[in-house]
């Protein structure tokens, strides 16, 4: 039984990924190197922690995004 936990939480983490990495595509940083977009994201991470203008700003910018799907 714990291995099938184990399995489900691997399979769950793996998905998870995978819809992590689709987003780096839809933004079209695909090319773009590692430390790059870890970098992006670490600062990112820091202005939306401490100005929630710049969340809101951000969230807006994404929820267009998603709302274009077929562009």
């Amino acid at each position: 039984m714990a291995r099938t936990m184990s399995n489900d939480a691997r399979k769950k983490d793996t998905r998870e990924k995978i819809e992590l990495g689709g987003l780096i595509v839809k933004a079209g940083l695909r090319y773009e190197k590692r430390a790059l977009l870890l970098g992006l994201l670490i600062d990112a991470g820091r202005r939306i922690r401490s100005d929630e203008k710049e969340r809101a700003r951000l969230a807006a910018i994404g929820a267009e995004a998603f709302g274009h799907d077929g562009d």
